[in-house]
């Protein structure tokens, strides 16, 4: 008799490749660790942007976007590795991770690049003549954004959390890219 015949679809697949350990012990990992602040960091430039009300809706519009976003896909993430479902999707792990850490580090240099630029543009209010208070004088094509001290602070503080966020989003992708590479 002959054999029965298998079918090629269901053999082509390999098993998932994953380097990093699956459950709690990813969190004694530094691309655990760097998961974890991307979180925590990234939760504080979105907390902080919102409290500052959004004084520059069209470029702070962004920063929302993408720190909301990047902090749900990173939490998802981390607990797709935490529950061990990981083991469970047939994909190559290290390739999906370098992936989507260069995508949120892209996002979130753009997120950094425009929240600096917010955060820079503060205008001074200058009368510069005396009967018409609150007369700006500025170089044509400048941008101006009118900050109170709270929101200049707030600000200030949130660029400076994107830019952790950034830095940790640069390093796990690097790290990710050595898993790969091996």
């Amino acid at each position: 008799m002959s054999e029965p015949a298998t079918n090629p679809a269901v053999t082509a697949f390999p098993a998932p490749t994953i380097s990093l350990p699956l459950g709690l012990q990813i969190l004694r990992t530094y691309s655990g660790a760097l998961i974890c602040l991307e979180i925590i960091f990234g939760g504080l430039v979105w907390i902080l942007v919102a409290s500052s009300n959004v004084p520059v809706p069209l470029l702070q519009g962004w920063v929302m976007f993408v720190s909301v976003s990047t902090f749900f896909c990173s939490s998802v993430y981390l607990l797709l590795f935490l529950l061990g479902l990981a083991d469970r999707i047939n994909t190559d792990w290290n390739l999906m991770d370098v992936l989507y850490h260069f995508t949120a580090l892209l996002f979130y240099f753009s997120a950094l690049v425009l929240e600096a630029a917010v955060t820079a543009a503060r205008g001074v209010i200058r009368s510069t003549n005396s009967s018409i208070p609150g007369c700006v004088t500025a170089p044509s094509g400048n941008i101006l954004t009118f900050l109170d001290n709270r929101q200049y602070s707030i600000n200030v503080a949130a660029t400076i959390f994107a830019f952790v966020v950034t830095l940790c989003y640069a390093c796990s992708m690097f790290m990710g890219f050595r898993r790969w590479q091996m």
